[in-house]
This record gives C-alpha cells, structure tokens and sequence, in this order.
C-alpha cells in the first residue's frame, strides 16, 4: 500500500441499480479510476486529501458495444481535508456512459457460491399444534413501527440499533450499502464526508 496527496472528482449516475458513483483519482503517478463501493455514499464533488492506494490494476468492461479498458486503483482508505463542487469539465471526464459496478460484477464470472437456503417457514401460518387464537378470530398482525424496527434490523445487521453517529461497513454488498444509505437518508441522517460517517439531524 502507499499513501498520496490527491484528489478525487466523485459524479453521481442514476442506473437501473439506483443512484452509484464513480470517481477519478488525481495524483503525482497519474490518474486513476476509483469504483470503491463507499463512495456510493458520496456527494458529487471534488475531495482533497490522503489516499491509501491498496492496488493498481487494469481492469476492462464493455458498454454500448464498446470494450473500455481502464487503469483502477483500489482505494484501502483516505483522510479527507477539503471539498469543491465538480465542474463541468470534470463532470465530462467523467462519462456517464459507466456500468454500474454491480452490473459488472454480475458479467464477471466468479465462483459457485453455496446453494441457497430454503426459506424460513412464514409466520404468517399457523401452527394447529401451537397456536392458540380462538377458531374463526385472525391472527393480530405486528404494528408497522414494530415491522419497520424489523426490516431495519435486517438490513443494518450489526450496526442496529443506530446510534447518533453511523458508520457503514463498506465490505457488506453494494446493493446492501446503497439500500443502508438510501433508508439513513429517510431516517433523518445526514453523511459527512470528512470524518466519512453519518449523523442524525438534531431537530
């Protein structure tokens, strides 16, 4: 790994995945596209700073009939100092004619994983040995703020409850991260670049 002062111009792309972002690193040994899957979380924007370079490497994609082959650097973590607003020429560097890493992802093919597991038994249905609702009532179903709670504490996993201040795990799937980021934006969470987590809006 090293570290370099640079800067990364991040422009946002509405896909049909949702919203994701691609950057380019700007640095003293060149320029690099950079596809992390945190940077999902970003503004549009130029960011100044320190860049943990972990890996540069070609990598190649087709899009619109076009086979593009680029120089990408795997970022292993950054130490932000400023922010601008992108240009419009650092806008048109960036194409917006980009696949969505996870479409691209999905045309690599990788390795068999594990089988899926059969789904849970609903519990929706009930069981004539254990349920002891009076024949002919229906069942009472959950309020939906104890569903919501629910679902929430699926998709944050480990991170639920939330605390005042977030910081997603950008290992987790990228669909996964851009699901967390779009329901912390619904919670009332806002993300601050520099110290790279969110926090709620104090009301």
């Amino acid at each position: 790994m090293i570290t370099l002062p640079g800067q990364l111009a991040i422009k946002t792309i509405h896909g049909r995945n949702g919203d994701f972002n691609v950057g380019r690193l700007a640095t003293s040994i060149g320029e690099f596209v950079v596809k992390n899957a945190e940077l999902d979380q970003y503004a549009e924007g130029k960011y100044d700073g320190d860049f943990v370079i972990a890996e540069i490497r070609p990598s190649t994609y087709n899009a619109s009939g076009r086979m593009v082959i680029e120089i990408r650097a795997l970022l292993g973590g950054m130490t932000l100092s400023n922010i601008d607003a992108l240009s419009r020429d650092d806008a048109r560097r960036l194409s917006p004619q980009e696949v969505d890493p996870i479409d691209e992802e999905a045309q690599t093919p990788g390795p068999a994983g594990p089988k899926a597991k059969p789904k849970a038994k609903s519990h929706n249905l009930r069981d004539p040995l254990v349920d002891t609702t009076p024949f002919g009532s229906e069942p009472r179903t959950a309020f939906p703020e104890a569903s919501a709670d629910a679902d929430d504490a699926t998709l944050f996993g480990a991170l639920w409850p939330l605390g005042d201040v977030v910081k997603l795990d950008a290992t987790v799937d990228r669909r996964v991260l851009r699901q967390q980021r779009d329901r912390l934006g619904v919670l009332g969470y806002g993300f601050a670049p520099l110290s790279q987590d969110w926090h709620l809006a104090k009301v």
